[in-house]
């Protein structure tokens, strides 16, 4: 098989979180589909579970090799140079290691009570100003914004800018080529000078955990050393500020589930994984080529192919997950590719988890009766992102 005759990928700008419907038909009849995505080369299209799988976490299959081709992918920006998204290992191991051990289970039970702290501080806001209340802008979004800030030491007030640039870097269309490039440099030389106010006064933070591991163990080049604390400040906020309303949301949808949440607060850690699968965070994985040929369903990748993956259709594969579109927050089944799977399993998975369940259970316990706010201009979806979710969300709740 050669990739012949693509098919523009994602295939419908699908609103909301609704998955896209054609992966059930490609699951079954085309599990290795031609695909052409916005930007670079054309590609093949895995849905399958186990496909999923090998392509994420099989070493046949290589990020390292797209940094030297244009390689097929849903946003402009590919990255800054360095970053960890560009090397396979051992090399990206090397990188990993460097921040790994702030993301270890135990450092983030650590995190929890501080977590909380921070919610029920959120919460006590939003009940002293009263409904109707934005959920993200008073909720969602500073919770997992101001755990990075104090863990990576990035100042918690410059909050608005970094978010902008982050947006811009995950922007599919709703910033312009020029203007993603010039918030990535702002937020490169951002990242840059914290480097150097570390370097002048060393903190006990990760970001000076980071500039030690490159200036006296020389484990990282400078521009890995900045790439890794970009990464680090837009990943450890931005899946986990968009997952909490579109959780919430997803909850209402399905009011039977909440009940039983709201019954038994302890299926939260399960509800947490159920949620992770059932809602399609993005449209496809980040690219990897192979590097022999491999057999996967439905046909041969050559060498030099790239592939990328719905993580999002193999969370719904029917051959994995009973009623796989059906949410059952009492699902224990097959590990969910949520965070990936393979060497670039998301590093901050246990921290994302863990603020998750802090969310869910503040937002159950503290504001009984939670609910859309009914006003008609309750949901606003983001547009031209490659992360799904609200910028809006205005709920209200029961008086106490």
């Amino acid at each position: 098989m050669t990739i012949s005759d693509p098919q523009p990928f994602p295939f419908s700008d699908t609103d909301e979180l609704r998955i896209e419907p054609r992966f059930e038909q490609l699951r079954e009849k085309e599990p290795l589909c031609p695909v052409r995505l916005p930007h670079g080369e054309p590609a093949w299209l895995v849905t399958r579970y186990e496909d999923v799988k090998t392509v994420l976490g099989d070493p046949r299959f290589s990020r390292a090799e797209a940094r030297h081709r244009d390689e097929p992918r849903t946003r402009y920006h590919r990255g800054l140079p360095g970053n960890i998204m560009e090397f396979d290992p051992p090399e990206h191991t090397r990188l990993r290691r460097v921040v790994a051990k702030a993301f270890t289970a135990r450092r983030v039970e650590e995190l929890r009570v501080r977590a909380q702290e921070i919610a029920d501080r959120l919460v006590d806001e939003m009940t002293a100003q009263g409904p109707p209340a934005d959920l993200v802008a008073g909720f969602a979004l500073p919770l997992p914004v101001t755990v990075i800030c104090e863990l990576l030491g990035v100042p918690l007030e410059d909050r608005a800018r970094f978010r902008h640039w982050s947006d811009a870097m995950l922007s599919t269309t709703r910033f312009t080529p020029e203007e993603i490039e010039r918030c990535a440099a702002e937020l490169s030389a951002y990242m840059a000078g914290l480097v150097a106010e570390r370097r002048e006064r060393p903190q006990d933070d990760l970001l000076g955990v980071m500039v030690a591991a490159r200036d006296e163990q020389d484990r990282l080049s400078e521009d890995e050393l900045v790439a890794m604390g970009v990464g680090v400040l837009v990943a450890g906020h931005e899946t986990t500020a968009s997952q909490i309303p579109n959780f919430v949301y997803t909850l209402l949808e399905h009011p039977d589930q909440l009940a039983r949440l709201r019954a038994d607060p302890d299926l939260v850690p399960h509800a947490v994984e159920e949620l992770m699968r059932f809602v399609p965070l993005g449209s496809a994985s980040i690219a990897r080529y192979a590097l022999e040929d491999v057999e996967l369903s439905g046909g041969v990748v050559r060498a030099g192919e790239p592939v990328v993956a719905s993580n999002a259709s193999a969370n719904r594969d029917a051959t994995v997950f009973t009623c796989p579109d059906k949410l059952d927050v009492t699902r224990q089944e097959a590990s969910h590719v949520g965070f990936g799977h393979g060497p670039h399993h998301c590093l901050g998975a246990q921290l994302a988890r863990m603020e998750l369940q802090v969310a869910l259970r503040t937002l159950l316990r503290r504001l009984p009766g939670l609910r859309l706010a009914g006003t008609g201009q309750d949901l606003v979806w983001k547009s031209g992102s490659g992360v799904k979710g609200l910028e809006k969300m205005l709920v209200t709740w029961d008086a106490a």
